[in-house]
């Protein structure tokens, strides 16, 4: 399916939704509030797109803001099967919490677990959120963000 059939199948599917339709470096993108992005996620599963392929975040700390990105697609729909759309949605970095797309799609249990771990974003109704990378007591600026710093061990470390 060429990029320009996938825009349009986004526009019909998500009639109705506050949203931005457009591509990004030629990958059909999806760009919501938070407050919209379960019902973008539900009109994109009902148009075909029935699981994630991935769960990410992006920093911006210029900005205040953490994005998240869903990349999805199709294993059911033959024409959709080589198309993946992101689903972005930005939220404030001080406190990152967005509604999870579990319900709609439980392939983003665990993705969104790694999200929360090394992005500090709080999925709310994820039941599977736990940490899966860091110690479950771990406290501090999570390690994907761009203000982390690694702390220095070791002989060579400086007081």
């Amino acid at each position: 399916m060429k990029l320009e059939e996938v825009l349009e199948l986004l526009k019909a599917a998500l009639s109705g939704v506050e949203c931005l339709i457009g591509e990004e470096s030629g990958i059909p993108t999806v760009r919501v509030h938070p407050e919209n992005l379960l019902e973008a996620a539900k009109k994109l599963k009902e148009s075909g797109f029935d699981h994630v392929k991935s769960v990410t975040g992006l920093d911006y700390p210029d900005e205040g803001e953490i994005e998240v990105v869903y990349h999805v697609s199709s294993y059911t729909k033959p024409e959709l099967t080589k198309v993946i759309v992101a689903l972005k949605a930005r939220v404030k970095r001080d406190s990152p919490k967005l509604t999870s797309l579990y319900g709609i799609w439980p392939s983003s249990a665990y993705l969104e677990s790694e999200t929360y771990d090394l992005m500090g974003v709080e999925f709310e109704g994820n039941p599977k959120q736990r940490r899966l990378l860091l110690p479950e007591d771990y406290e501090g600026i999570p390690p994907l963000r761009k203000d982390f710093k690694i702390p220095v061990e070791g002989v060579d470390a400086v007081e």
